[in-house]
């Protein structure tokens, strides 16, 4: 398993939480956002805080097209900040009629652990050109049709989600472009589920990512994703099964949504 921060890995399945059975088209079909939308998360085992996770977006143009820029932001906090400093600064810019990614910045420091690199996308000639500004070097690969970065992933899926067509244990694929690598990620729903949340009661989509396991995880099936059954869709709740106990992803705050929050006030 590659070297990935529990931010990462968020940003990963937050992405996956809303792809349809046949990898999708570019081309977007409802509004489930807007410039402004914001998120944060909080990263927990049991009682103790680990990090702080946040999601913004914002209307931006870039190469004279109108695109939506995205940033990610994760960061250790309290006592697990003097075991393992995490510092992760992710952005995405792309398109606002298209959904797909122009241009993908990762800027991480994990516990020494870095990474400083750029993508440029060109998706007419199916080509990802990075830029690995700490080795200071530059290479080009081919990409997969409909590919998306991380963090792009979170936004154009959202768009194109017919939750009504889900069935139980469908397993739901996605092509993503992550560390020089095509992937195919696959994530199976579980059906819908009512949880408590900070807000109050939230109706969800539970789905499962297929992981693989040893280093982190105890087995391939052992994170579980609770996302918003309305227009929003966005994510509630993340578990994250380890060897010993388990790692709690809550959505803590949020604003500027496109569309009400389906939830039951306490």
């Amino acid at each position: 398993m590659k070297k990935w921060s529990f931010f990462t890995f968020f940003s990963l399945c937050c992405s996956l939480c809303f792809a349809q059975q046949d990898l999708l088209p570019s081309a977007v079909s409802q509004n489930a956002f807007k410039a402004g939308e914001w998120f944060e998360f909080r990263i927990h085992y049991g009682v103790f805080n680990a990090s702080r996770v946040t999601l913004e977006l914002k209307a931006d143009t870039l190469d004279q097209t109108p695109v939506f820029h995205a940033k990610g932001y994760g960061r250790t906090t309290g006592l697990a900040r003097l075991f393992f400093k995490v510092e992760d600064h992710y952005e995405s810019y792309f398109g606002q009629k298209d959904g797909l990614p122009r241009w993908f910045i990762r800027d991480i420091n994990e516990g020494g652990y870095t990474k400083d690199l750029e993508i440029r996308f060109d998706h007419k000639k199916k080509m990802a050109h990075i830029n690995d500004k700490k080795k200071k070097k530059k290479a080009s690969f081919a990409i997969n049709e409909n590919v998306q970065d991380l963090i792009s992933a979170f936004y154009y899926l959202r768009n194109f989600c017919d939750t009504s067509s889900l069935k139980e244990g469908e397993d739901i694929p996605l092509n993503m472009f992550f560390d020089q690598e095509n992937y195919l990620f696959k994530l199976r729903f579980l059906g819908r589920e009512t949880i408590e949340t900070a807000f109050g009661k939230v109706r969800c989509l539970k789905l499962r990512p297929f992981v693989q396991s040893g280093r982190v995880f105890s087995e391939q099936e052992s994170v579980t994703l609770w996302v918003s059954d309305d227009q929003n869709k966005i994510p509630v709740k993340m578990r994250a099964d380890l060897r010993v106990g388990s790692i709690d992803c809550d959505l803590d705050r949020f604003k500027n949504l496109q569309h009400p929050f389906n939830m039951e006030v306490k």
